[in-house]
């Protein structure tokens, strides 16, 4: 295992996802070519088995996120990271363009992925990007239910009536702790941060039938277990002000989030605690660093090992920074 890293930040291919309820912003975002219809994500960095990012430029292109970690260990997770994860990359990073409302679902949390799926949970978090008119999400309850009002709502097809309902802007934060009940509603381009998983439990679907006339599979039974059936105040994070320089927008048990506004330059330093992913949700900077320049523009992400814990910024963007905690 070498210790050093010879070139960051590190840029991956992102892999894009064709889905029923996608649309077309994601790559016009981007500024790449669209491959198929109903792009509704861009898996920016995953480690997922069977979707792991692969590097897409400089001495380590082709290389997965799972090798880089197996060549360089903690100089690019962190040393607590490292120890936490057994060696696995802990945060999976996506751009989510919801042409039409996702299904309502839940995810559950790591001692019960853990007990079923031998995987980590999905706590989650969502920066709104762009919305078009009268956009909304989804998530909680408007009142506290219990399992069996969960049942009986779900056999009758009324459970859409029991969610809280909110309005979307950009600028927004949603947070989605594990057992939350949620929904991206219609019209929403979007940032998600969240735990390295892909367990969705699917409560609702609207009825959609796909192109063979089939509706999706629910996961009733499994999701009763992992809803939160409680009423919280905290559904939708506190808004940031706008000129705000460098603000967490969500801490908790898995990850920190900051948002960072560039106009000119900007010193940065990250806990050396953990490799630090940087999203670009508007503008282009350089990020300058002993390894080098490196140019990011609006839809582009890069991973930061955990060596490099500070860096200057150029340029006038609006940047979100995630670590693993």
């Amino acid at each position: 295992m070498e210790k050093m890293i010879e070139k960051a930040p590190i840029r991956f291919v992102p892999y894009l996802k064709s889905v029923i309820w996608g649309g077309n912003k994601i790559c016009s975002y981007k500024g790449i070519g669209q491959p198929e219809p109903n792009i509704g994500e861009s898996w920016e960095i995953s480690a997922v088995p069977g979707h792991e990012s692969v590097v897409a430029e400089g001495p380590y292109k082709g290389m997965t996120v799972t090798e880089l970690i197996d060549r360089f260990g903690v100089s690019l997770l962190g040393e607590r990271i490292m120890e936490r994860y057994g060696g696995k990359f802990p945060l999976l990073v996506k751009l989510i363009d919801a042409n039409d409302n996702l299904s309502v679902q839940v995810h559950p949390d790591d001692r019960l992925a853990k007990s079923r799926h031998d995987s980590l949970g999905k706590t989650e978090m969502w920066y709104i990007i762009d919305t078009e008119k009268d956009a909304r999400i989804y998530s909680g309850f408007k009142a506290e239910i219990t399992p069996d009002v969960y049942e009986k709502c779900i056999a009758q097809g009324s459970f859409e009536e029991l969610l809280a309902v909110h309005r979307s802007a950009p600028g927004d934060v949603f947070f989605l702790p594990a057992g939350r009940v949620h929904a991206i509603g219609a019209g929403n381009l979007l940032a998600e941060i969240q735990e390295s998983s892909d367990i969705t439990y699917r409560i609702y679907d609207y009825n959609r039938k796909d192109a063979d006339g089939n509706t999706r599979e629910l996961h009733t039974e499994l999701a009763k277990d992992a809803i939160d059936y409680k009423v919280h105040a905290d559904y939708k994070s506190p808004r940031i002000p706008d000129d705000e320089i460098d603000a967490e927008i969500v801490g908790c048990d898995h990850f920190t989030v900051r948002r960072i506004n560039v106009d000119g330059k900007v010193h940065l330093d990250f806990s050396p605690d953990s490799f630090t992913v940087i999203m670009c949700i508007h503008g282009d900077v350089i990020l300058e660093c002993p390894y080098g320049n490196t140019p990011i523009s609006k839809g582009q992400t890069v991973l930061c090992p955990a060596i490099l814990s500070e860096l200057s910024i150029t340029g006038k963007a609006t940047l979100l920074t995630s670590q693993a905690t």
